[in-house]
């Protein structure tokens, strides 16, 4: 049985629009506090202005329905009030992470065209003011620069204080017109993929795909009241979707850290009564490493979550000893949010070996290369249907087939198997699969053999060119703090577990791993490092 289902979860109206729970808590619970900065607290009542403030300037600049409009900043009250008042006109939001570099930004602001930029112009020791020239420079449609907060102004730039100031005239009947012209099948965000095979692309993600996958992740994710922190990078579904969307469909609030520090969240979670402890294996293993981490009062969690990659079975058992709530999910942007869940439970076993059962309310099958589900216990791709899934990669309707195929089904690129109690493990992407000396090696399952062992706080294997093989298998290890482990006693353990074809060839050692902005290991990075190791050898 599913352990998430067949529980009464009260659950918030299904309304059209994401925004729209912004004026439904205004109205209910306008003094509960919907977002939280350091010592600065809004309330839902002072959310629902802001939002009002902001959509009243977009207009004012002639932002029109369909139109881009982009966001620098860190996860923060302003990038969330600036998403709902756009996406509440029909405007579509995009996020631009801190981290990019120059090239990055160039090619997404080219890629999505917005009219505006909101942004921040310092942040850290970081000075964005020749990138955002070249952005000016480059761009054939960005019209304006909006400087948020009291960041240093650009040439041309206007504060977003003056830019508030513009929108005033814009009546309260103008803005409600405009509003409601807005569907929930249109799209409220661009999310862009990794690029981890090529260009990353933008997902267009609508308001039919945020407002369910919310709701039904309320199913799963159930803690009364929700709260939990955010120090996601904005130009990621986690963020929007999975923690900030999730808790405004459920009235709740979002605890924002600006830069992601173990310590820092730690007593943000415990000083600020969190209920929800949620991340990426990483994050979470990262703050648990911390040598003082016993003395933060926990005591205020109901749930703790994680998503974006497996977690060991040693982190699982810390983790039951804090809280024994927890859940795991599997989605991707494509999907909007989550389609399986695992949990709310403390059965290590589930925890670890799967991500759980595909949510009822979508279709969900794993198919073969010929398009048809596979048996039981035999590896294929996962593929899902619905109207919550995206439109489509923003211009690119070539993709966009390849993704979606005729019949609505969205190849995830993911290879899953379906266990005996009809929980779905992972088994890994379909591009990560490699052939060594004729036979499919999935990197999820070497990587779970590793992650069994002492000492070893995460695993990462990529397939490498190999002369006599075709491909073999490289392995990185994160060390745990602490821990002594050798490259002969992983190897032992693979041997003990798995055929000889699946052993890797390498092991290497460390105790930090590249990661991507999100806190994933960044297996494109892994593989290149891996690659220059088989040539050097």
């Amino acid at each position: 049985m599913n352990p998430g289902t067949g529980i009464d979860a009260k659950l918030p109206p299904l309304l059209d629009r994401i925004s729209d729970y912004v004026v439904h808590y205004a109205e209910r619970t306008p003094g509960s506090e919907a977002l939280v900065l350091d010592d600065r607290r809004v309330t839902y009542d002072e959310l629902r202005k802001r939002v009002d403030n902001v959509a009243r300037a977009l207009v004012s600049a002639g932002v029109a329905k369909g139109d881009r409009v982009a966001t620098l900043a860190t996860p923060h009250p302003d990038f969330w009030t600036i998403f709902l008042a756009t996406a509440s006109i029909g405007g579509i939001w995009v996020g631009l992470n801190p981290r990019y570099q120059l090239e990055e930004y160039c090619y997404v602001v080219g890629d999505c065209e917005p009219v505006l930029l909101l942004t921040r112009t310092r942040i850290g020791d970081r000075n964005f003011a020749a990138d955002i020239a070249t952005l000016r420079a480059e761009s054939t449609t960005l019209r304006q620069v909006i400087v948020l907060g009291d960041d240093p102004l650009l040439e041309d730039s206007v504060s977003m204080a003056d830019f508030l100031a513009a929108g005033q005239a814009v009546t309260d009947a103008d803005l409600a017109s405009l509003r409601g012209d807005v569907s929930s099948s249109d799209p409220a965000l661009i999310v862009y993929t990794s690029g981890s095979t090529g260009r990353p692309k933008g997902a267009l993600l609508p308001h039919r795909g945020l407002v369910p996958c919310c709701r039904n992740q309320m199913r799963y994710w159930r803690a009364d009241p929700v709260r939990v922190l955010n120090f996601l990078p904005i130009n990621h579904i986690g963020c929007v979707g999975d923690i900030s969307s999730w808790t405004l469909v459920a009235g709740g609030c979002i605890v924002f850290l600006e830069k992601f520090d173990p310590a820092r969240s730690m007593e943000l979670t415990a000083s600020e009564g969190c209920t929800v402890w949620g991340g990426v294996p990483t994050t979470i293993i990262m703050c648990m490493a911390l040598p003082n981490f016993e003395r933060f009062d926990l005591s205020s969690l109901q749930l703790i979550l994680w998503s974006g990659a497996a977690a060991p079975v040693e982190l699982v058992r810390r983790l039951r000893r804090i809280v024994p709530m927890l859940s795991n999910s599997y989605g991707l942007t494509e999907t909007v949010g989550s389609v399986t869940f695992a949990g709310p439970c403390d059965d290590v076993e589930l925890l670890t070996e799967s991500v759980g059962f595909p949510v009822p309310d979508y279709e969900f099958r794993i198919t073969g290369t010929d398009g048809a589900p596979v048996a039981k216990g035999e590896a294929g791709e996962i593929c899902v249907r619905g109207d919550f899934i995206m439109r489509g990669y923003w211009r690119r309707p070539k993709e966009t087939a390849e993704t979606i195929d005729a019949g609505g089904w969205l190849h995830t690129g993911d290879l899953a198997v379906e266990r005996p109690d009809g929980s779905i493990r992972l088994v890994g992407r379909l591009k990560e699969m490699f052939k060594s000396g004729g036979y499919n090696v999935y990197p999820r399952e070497i990587e779970q053999v590793l992650e069994s062992c002492p000492g070893v706080a995460m695993a990462a294997v990529v397939g490498v060119p190999d002369p006599v093989f075709n491909e073999v298998g490289h392995a990185f290890v994160l060390r745990s703090a602490g821990a002594s482990i050798s490259s002969t006693e992983l190897e032992a353990a693979c041997r003990a577990e798995l055929a000889n074809y699946k052993i890797p060839k390498h092991f290497v050692i460390e105790d930090e791993l590249p990661l991507l902005p999100i806190g994933k290991l960044d297996k494109r990075r892994l593989k290149e490092i891996a690659t220059e190791l088989a040539v050097s050898a």
